[in-house]
């Protein structure tokens, strides 16, 4: 009697940091002592699973989308729980504990250009060591992991893999998921410590310019501001260098570059969204990571993968929160329809 073939594998598990956004629009980003106007305020998402869940739940993705993580014994911990069974994630994985409270970050963004400044509580998510994941029974074919440098527990050294998040990587990936990473943007020298360590265990490498350029050691931005096109590919080829099994896909706001494990190169230009539409700038990274990953997932070539992605990621521009722009993948893709794409990049530039 022949075995039965193992079912496919289908879903995209997520886990990482939970937070409530609270979102402040603010005239101007105050001097110290000085004061500024809090034009209007909202509640949203935050944290890379939460936001990467809800958008694609939002996106429409034909797959089950499954969280992992740890929340606070309180209000905003069941706020997250119920969001979470509102958009049909299973919050299986997603306990609660009373040790700490249900993170949060206040979002101060500016009305001119959306530029944001994060005040942020680590709360529950500083404990959280992802344990309670049994990776062998899981049928999901990704695992989402975010935002490294920001998990108390999972950016202690481990002495098989250097980071306990690169542990839990390795167990994804051993169980069979693929895995991807995704990284918080901080003004530090911890990214080689705690994000190298974890690059031996990822498929998918998806990050801003800015994070690629401190974890390869590039600087991708030049002093007035424009992209180093040379820079930003070194940074892909190093990062697959350290260890990317497959992909590594760079985000920034002029659109996104990918290489693949192969050599093959990716450009695509964002969508040339009108400024004053831009209701503020957070959670359009993770937002351009979900549509990415919905395309991978979905095994869509790459091209399209990235214009999905930056559709998504002007789509959540259309909201100062993290994730109530993005109305659906129609809705998003719309966009670039309506208002084109921003001139080639040139990768000689």
């Amino acid at each position: 009697m022949s075995k039965k073939s193992p079912p496919a594998r289908k879903g995209l598990l997520a886990g990482g940091n939970w937070i409530i956004d609270q979102v402040k629009l603010i005239d101007v980003y105050p001097q110290p002592e000085q004061l500024a106007n809090i034009r209007s305020q909202a509640e949203g998402t935050g944290g890379a699973p939460y936001n990467v869940l809800v958008d694609l739940a939002r996106l429409g993705a034909p797959f089950p989308l499954l969280a992992a993580g740890l929340v606070g014994k309180d209000a905003l911990g069941q706020q997250i729980l119920a969001d979470c069974k509102r958009h049909k994630i299973d919050a299986k994985h997603l306990k609660q504990s009373a040790a700490a409270p249900t993170s949060y970050t206040d979002v101060m963004t500016e009305t001119s250009g959306g530029r944001r400044t994060f005040f942020h509580m680590r709360g529950a998510n500083a404990l959280w060591k992802g344990g309670d994941i049994d990776f062998p029974k899981l049928r999901a074919r990704i695992f989402h992991l975010g935002y490294l440098l920001l998990l108390d527990e999972l950016d202690k050294p481990d002495k098989t893999h250097g980071t306990r998040a690169a542990a839990l990587l390795a167990a994804a990936q051993a169980a069979g998921l693929r895995t991807s990473v995704d990284v918080v943007s901080e003004d530090s020298d911890r990214f080689r410590d705690v994000v190298t360590p974890a690059l031996k265990h990822v498929d998918y490498c998806i990050l801003n310019e800015i994070e690629a350029g401190k974890t390869a050691g590039f600087r991708i931005r030049e002093a007035d501001g424009g992209l180093n096109t040379v820079f930003l590919r070194h940074a892909a080829g190093a990062l697959l260098q350290m260890g990317v099994r497959e992909l590594v896909i760079i985000h920034f706001p002029e659109g996104a570059f990918a290489r693949t494990r192969k050599g093959e190169d990716f450009w695509q230009s964002s969508v040339n969204l009108p400024a004053k539409q831009i209701a503020g700038t957070a959670g359009a990274g993770d937002a351009f990571c979900a549509g990415a990953l919905l395309g991978l997932h979905e095994e869509w070539d790459l091209q399209r993968c990235l214009e999905v992605g930056v559709c998504a990621a002007a789509a959540s521009l259309l909201d100062p929160t993290c994730t109530a722009g993005i109305k659906s993948l129609d809705a998003a893709l719309a966009l670039a329809k309506k208002h084109k794409f921003k001139k080639p990049i040139d990768p000689e530039d």
